[in-house]
């Protein structure tokens, strides 16, 4: 039951990451191991780019979090709240809360993207937050541009939506915070062109705009990777 449950969570979150934004492994690697798939990914990238509005930062002005929602919550029904859905989608090695129907990831390593390191996750209170979910697009980010006119369903779903969300080490999250691409990128860079397509289809798939400044930077990442 424990592969099923968590093989069937990767299987749906990789379909979805395929369908709205490639699945873009890194500009070093897949450059070297497959040039011409790589290549067509970054180009649709950077079309899809080309279809999202450009405008200046609103003001944060209404924002909190509960605008989004409660968090985490069981958007699609499958009995899990979404941050144990991405642990156990991210993690490998995981194991699970007995009761629980394999939903509360107790522990796991977790191959961070965001800075190329290796961490054991541990449920608990003083250990938790060594891997934290992040929001690719930042909640207080998208807020700014865009998701303030969308319906509470539609920013609910944001909020949950595995495209969006990813396991990550909590001190590189924390630092990150609510910064966009012009101001902040995985200290990884062979993680950097995944990040931005992946920022470019959550905004393309919720309407969301960019900055000019974020374009730019978003636009010079794919054309690097090409």
């Amino acid at each position: 039951m424990l592969i099923n449950r968590a093989a069937s969570t990767r299987t749906l979150a990789l379909l979805t990451g395929l369908l709205l934004a490639g699945s873009l492994a890194g500009c070093d690697t897949a450059a070297h191991a497959e040039p011409r798939t790589f290549e067509t990914e970054a180009a649709a990238a950077l079309a899809q780019l080309d279809n999202v509005p450009v405008k200046g930062r609103a003001p944060k002005t209404g924002y909190s979090r509960d605008e989004f929602g409660p968090a985490w919550a069981d958007v699609d029904r499958n009995g899990c709240d979404t941050r144990n859905d991405i642990l156990a989608r991210d993690l490998e090695g995981e194991t699970f809360k007995p009761g629980t129907q394999d939903c509360v990831v107790l522990t796991g390593t977790l191959a961070d993207r965001y800075t190329g390191t290796t961490i054991n996750f541990v449920r608990g209170n003083t250990t938790s937050a060594a891997v934290q979910i992040d929001h690719i697009v930042a909640l207080s980010d998208a807020w700014q541009k865009g998701a303030r006119q969308l319906s509470a369903d539609q920013r609910r779903q944001l909020a949950n939506d595995p495209l969006n969300l990813m396991a990550a080490d909590g001190r590189t999250n924390s630092a990150k915070g609510d910064k966009d691409a012009a101001t902040w990128l995985p200290p990884n860079r062979t993680f950097r062109c995944e990040y931005v397509a992946r920022q470019t289809a959550v905004k393309a798939k919720y309407q969301l705009w960019v900055t000019p400044a974020e374009h730019d930077a978003i636009a010079g990442i794919l054309d690097s990777c090409m």
